[in-house]
C-alpha cells in the first residue's frame, strides 16, 4: 500500500483543524481488490458539534470499518447534518457495509479513531462468497458475514501498534489471497471507471452467453448494482477529480467538465452529483475547501488527483 501525503490546501482555502486523515492507495497488485484505506483520528482536537459530521459519497464499494477508539452513529437523514438529526448507532466496533447507492453521513458524539477498508465488489465476492447486492446501504457487524480468518485478520487490525502497522496488516492477508482467486482478465485499476470498463470486458468473455443481457446479468451478481449506474459513479469520481484540480487554480467551468467526463450537459452533471453526494457541484466544492466534516472528499481529491498517471 502507499501512503499518500495530503498536499496542502490551496490559497484561500478556510484552515482545517488539526484532526488527523490518512490515505493509503494499493499497489498494482491489488488495485482491481483494493479500492483505498482512510483513517480518521480527532482525538485531542477540539471540534464543534458540527465538525463532529462525516459526509461521504454514494459508492459500489464494499467496506470493512474500524472503530478503535469512540463511537458513531449513522444519520436516518441525508441531509442537511443537524443535531437533532436522527441517527443509528454502528452495531459493533468492527462492522462490514455493502456498496452504498446514496450519500452518507455519519456523527461522532466525541474523539475517534477509525479506519476504513474499501473493497471492490466483485473481488470481495470472490474472496469470501459474499453477495454485494444483499448488502446495499446496509451496515452490520463483521462477525455477521466473515469467516474466522477474516475476522482473525480484523482482529489483528484491531490490536495492532498504529496505522500503519494496520495496513501492512491488510495488504498481508489480501495479497495472497487475490493473487490465487484473481481473474485471468484482470487488470489493475486506478479509478471506478476503469474498473467499469473492466467489469464488462471481463463480463462479456466469462460463460457461455455473452449477449447484452447476459453481460449485465453477470455484472449486477458480481456487484450488487447495474452497468449503467457503476458507469454514472465513475464519470461522477472523475468529475470529481477534475473539479478539483480545476479548482486550485481559480473558478471551475462545470460545462467544460461536463463535457470531459461524459456527461450529456452541465444539467446532467448536478442532477447526477446531487444524486450521489446530496450537494449540487458548486456546494460541494465550496463545502470540500471550507467544511471540516468533507474531510473524506477532500483527502480523496486532493491526494489521488496528485499521484502521476
Amino acid at each position: 500500500m502507499l501512503k499518500i501525503d495530503p498536499p496542502p490546501p490551496p490559497p484561500g482555502a478556510t484552515p482545517m483543524s488539526a484532526a488527523s486523515s490518512q490515505l493509503w492507495l494499493p499497489r498494482p497488485a491489488l488495485s482491481s481488490c483494493v479500492r483505498a484505506v482512510m483513517s480518521r483520528d480527532t482525538r485531542g482536537v477540539p471540534l464543534r458539534e458540527a465538525e463532529r459530521y462525516n459526509h461521504f459519497p454514494a459508492t459500489p464499494a464494499c467496506s470493512l470499518v474500524w472503530y478503535f477508539s469512540g463511537e458513531a452513529e449513522v444519520l436516518r437523514a441525508h441531509q442537511p447534518a443537524r443535531e437533532d438529526s436522527p441517527g443509528t448507532p454502528l452495531p459493533d466496533r468492527i462492522t462490514f457495509c455493502g456498496p452504498f447507492n446514496r450519500p452518507v453521513i455519519s456523527r461522532n458524539p466525541g474523539p475517534i479513531h477509525a479506519m476504513i477498508l474499501m473493497l471492490m465488489p466483485d473481488a470481495l465476492a470472490l474472496l469470501t462468497g459474499i453477495d454485494p447486492g444483499a448488502f446495499i446501504n446496509r451496515v452490520v457487524p463483521a462477525a455477521e458475514v466473515l469467516d474466522p480468518a477474516w475476522m482473525a485478520m480484523c482482529r489483528e487490525v484491531d490490536s495492532a501498534a498504529d496505522d500503519d502497522a494496520r495496513v501492512r496488516i491488510m495488504a498481508g492477508f489480501l495479497d495472497p489471497r487475490w493473487q490465487q482467486a484473481r481473474p485471468d482478465a484482470d487488470s489493475p485499476t486506478r479509478f471506478f471507471l476503469d474498473w467499469s470498463h473492466n467489469l464488462a470486458l471481463r463480463a462479456g468473455t466469462s460463460g457461455l452467453g455473452r449477449s447484452l443481457r447476459q453481460v449485465e446479468r453477470r455484472i449486477k451478481q458480481w456487484t450488487g448494482q447495474p452497468l449503467r449506474e457503476l458507469r454514472g459513479l465513475g464519470r461522477s469520481e472523475q468529475a470529481f477529480f477534475d473539479a478539483v484540480v480545476a479548482g486550485r487554480s481559480g473558478d471551475v467551468n462545470w460545462s467544460e467538465v461536463a463535457n470531459n467526463t461524459g456527461f450529456a450537459d452541465q444539467s446532467h452533471l448536478c442532477r447526477q452529483t446531487r444524486r450521489l453526494t446530496g450537494f449540487p457541484p458548486q456546494e460541494l466544492r465550496r463545502r470540500i475547501f471550507a467544511d471540516e466534516s468533507f474531510w473524506a472528499y477532500r483527502l480523496w481529491g486532493f491526494s489521488e488527483s496528485d499521484l502521476p498517471d
